[in-house]
């Protein structure tokens, strides 16, 4: 619905990993009370600095993203909500390992 309401992000939980490569934490971001996505993933890049990605799914040798924003201010908006939660936390709470789930969708 184009020039709608904009969909609130209500909630931004954020769990650190213990990944051994680039994947930093992984968080879920509800809207509006209502909604919820899972397996965002908090990367880092080579030059250090920090993405998001999107959950995927793998098929044959390319990833899918199961859920994306369709705009750029929505990705942005996600973005910022996710790396700022990661920041806030980053040095507070330990890293958990990883699930199996989690290291083999890491499989890029």
């Amino acid at each position: 619905m184009e020039g709608g309401a904009l969909m609130e992000i209500t909630e931004v939980r954020i769990k650190k990993v213990n990944s051994g490569n680039r994947v930093k934490a992984v968080a879920q971001i509800t809207f509006d009370n209502e909604f919820v996505v899972h397996e965002i993933k908090v990367k880092e890049k080579s030059d250090g600095e920090l993405f998001i990605a999107m959950p995927s799914r793998q098929k044959n040798e390319r990833r899918y993203d199961i859920a994306h924003p369709i705009n750029q201010d929505v990705r942005d908006r996600i973005t910022k909500a996710v790396l700022d939660k990661y920041d806030e936390i980053k040095d507070l709470e330990p890293a958990e390992p990883k699930t199996e789930a989690e290291s083999e969708s890491d499989a890029e």
